[in-house]
Order: structure tokens, then sequence, then C-alpha cells
């Protein structure tokens, strides 16, 4: 009795290894820096301009900006959301918003097998990085 319920428990111990492998996590995004000027008119302001593409399935963890964004989508599909908004899906054309307050839940390209696209502008304080971690 005492073999059978030994070799149980070492029937069960591949299905507890594969159990315990974390999910695989989305690829990152490719993050290009275009160009960051300071806005004369409103001191201590700049514009950091980036082009970003989501491998297919890429995704961003949450995160803020601190900074007004602004998305626009060049090629392919993404989904955007911030906390107490709705996720929306936006393509070629379509453009997103974010506030400073807000925090950043979902960016994700919307397809497993082909890339997206997009530009974003933000209008953030000078020095300070583009994207913080959430608070």
């Amino acid at each position: 009795m005492r073999s059978l319920c030994s070799l149980a428990l070492l029937a069960l111990l591949p299905l507890t290894s594969i159990a315990a492998t974390p999910p695989p996590t989305a690829p990152e995004p490719i993050v290009r820096e275009v160009m960051t000027r300071p806005l004369p008119e409103q001191p201590g302001k700049e514009v950091l301009i980036l082009t970003v593409q989501y491998p297919p399935g890429g995704a961003d963890p949450v995160h803020r900006h601190d900074a007004h964004g602004f998305v626009y989508v060049l090629q392919g599909r993404i989904v955007m959301g911030v906390a107490g908004g709705r996720e929306v899906t936006l393509g070629p054309g379509e453009a997103f918003h974010e506030g400073p307050d807000d925090l950043h839940t979902v960016g994700r390209n919307a397809s497993q097998t082909e890339p997206a696209t997009f530009v974003v502008f933000l209008i953030k304080d000078i020095g300070k990085p583009a994207v913080l971690p959430p608070r």
C-alpha cells in the first residue's frame, strides 16, 4: 500500500511542475526617441516624441507618464486603457490621450501575428523620465 501511494505521488510530480510554470511574458515594445524640445512658452516643460513598435503579442507593463500623452497609430491595431476608463482598440489614423494623473493599465498589440507601430507625443517636465512605475 505504501509503495502504491508513493507511485501515485510520483505520477503527480510532472503535473505540479507544469502548474508552477509562470505564464510567458509578452514581448517588450521597441521604443525609439525621435526628438526632444523644450517649450519656451511653458517654462520647465518639454515635448518628447517617440515611436513605439509592439511586436506580435507585445505589451507594456502597468505604468504612468506624469505627462500629457498623445498616441497616434501608424500601423496595426493596439489596445489602450487607463484606470477608470474603458479599453479602446485603435487602428491607423486613430489617436488616444492620457493625462498626467492617469495610470496606464492597458497597452498592447491587438494582434498575435502582426506588429503595430505608433507615435507618442509627451508634454512633460524637463528631465523627468518618460515612463514611471505605478504609484
